[in-house]
């Protein structure tokens, strides 16, 4: 199955949502490849970075659900990378 990379920018306005976002993180756990959180306590949020690489509706899926929570805004970023390798002339 063809996978894309992609980073999912989640914003956390909620902390009481924390709980049930790990959850989702943790459900989808095979798929991502690493995870950053900046905690920003001057604007009362948590800005959190997960890379990924899986199939589109996977991510369309995870996104969607991180989106839905309450006090959580997220957006995917898909990478231009092209799927067959390049060979050397």
């Amino acid at each position: 199955m063809e996978t894309r990379v992609a980073l999912i920018g989640i914003v956390v306005e909620d902390p009481s949502a924390a709980e049930q976002l790990n959850g989702i993180l943790h459900q989808y756990g095979a798929y991502i490849i690493g995870r950053m959180g900046v905690p920003y306590p001057k604007r009362g949020v948590n800005i959190i970075s997960v890379a990924v690489d899986a199939p589109g509706d996977v991510i369309s899926a995870l996104s969607g659900k991180l989106g839905r929570l309450p006090g959580v805004s997220c957006k995917a970023v898909y990478a231009r990378l092209n799927q067959q390798k390049q060979e050397n002339p």
